[in-house]
């Protein structure tokens, strides 16, 4: 039962969010429409990078921004509205100023879409690339199970 289900990372660094299917999210058939799932994914690294303590707001405050520098996305399943879902995101590589994510989408262990998403630091004022904030970059090596640079 999703309700009993609340995100968690698991030992392996996989960041887990279930999600629930809405009318929202469907097309008029009642299948997800395939954008959505990029979305959903958008809201797993969103909630993985809150439970780092860290939030998209305070980041941009100190003139940090993160968008999507590139995405390839595979479709194996449709889901379908009311489906509970699992959504993860598993953090591959930290870069200087990147962070690399493969990021599956799941009902009941099958495997409906998968993406690797690269995400980009860039400056919040011009949007230029910048070095990932030095709090977040060891939060992130520390999750991985790196060695943080001090």
């Amino acid at each position: 039962m999703i309700e009993s289900v609340r995100k968690t990372m698991t030992s392996t660094g996989e960041f887990i969010l279930p999600l629930r299917v809405y009318i929202e999210d469907t097309d008029a058939g009642g299948i997800v429409y395939y954008v959505n799932y990029l979305k959903f994914m958008e809201r797993a690294r969103t909630e993985l990078l809150r439970s780092l303590g860290h939030q998209h707001y305070t980041l941009a405050e100190e003139d940090y921004q993160f968008v999507v520098h590139s995405c390839a996305v595979r479709y194996h399943r449709p889901a379908r509205i009311d489906d509970a879902l699992v959504v993860t995101a598993t953090l591959k590589k930290v870069g200087r100023a990147a962070l690399d994510f493969l990021q599956q989408v799941r009902r009941d262990g099958e495997l409906l879409c998968e993406a690797e998403v690269r995400v980009a630091c860039v400056r919040a004022s011009d949007l230029r690339p910048t070095a990932l904030p030095a709090a977040l970059r060891d939060a992130m090596q520390a999750q991985r199970g790196e060695r943080v640079n001090g």
